[in-house]
């Protein structure tokens, strides 16, 4: 250990006169530009703001205005498309399960088209839930006449061959 050191100072401490100069700047910074880099000056086909907030809180500062946000939404329709969904509910739980759901499905699906003001989906959905409740409905006569002709011709075969 140096004992010329200090005890309070960290070793290889700068003396007071290398302090100075390290303090000392040794160039002025250059001066603040009007335009950062890579933005141009102003734009003169745009209009300048007028009234008291023309400048910004410096002067020579211009103030850009931005637009507000534009939100678009859809309202429902004036005269929606059928949907079909009681027709759905009772082809789904009388007549034939599998297209009742499909058809409740496209229901569905109408509905929300509707709301969403979407009249060409709207329509499309309620011509396939409309005809899929027709073909369940028919499918579900269908069974169910022949269910009954087969019941009938059964029980009268085992009355006549007891």
């Amino acid at each position: 250990m140096n004992p010329s050191q200090s005890y309070n100072q960290p070793p290889g401490a700068y003396s007071s006169s290398e302090k100075s100069v390290i303090l000392q700047p040794a160039a002025a910074p250059p001066a603040y530009q009007n335009n950062p880099a890579g933005y141009p000056p102003s734009f003169p086909c745009q209009p300048a703001p007028q009234g008291p907030y023309a400048q910004g809180p410096y002067s020579g500062q211009t103030v850009v205005a931005a637009q507000p946000a534009v939100f678009v939404t859809a309202a429902p329709l004036a005269s929606p498309a059928p949907d079909y969904m009681g027709y759905s509910i009772f082809t789904m739980l009388c007549c034939c399960f599998p297209l009742g759901i499909a058809a409740l499905i496209f229901s569905c699906s109408t509905r929300d088209a509707n709301y969403s003001g979407r009249r060409e989906l709207a329509e499309k959905n309620s011509k396939t839930a409309r005809t899929l409740n027709h073909v369940a409905v028919v499918l579900g006569l269908i069974i169910i006449v022949l269910y009954i002709i087969y019941y009938f011709v059964l029980i009268n075969n085992m009355k006549q061959h007891p």
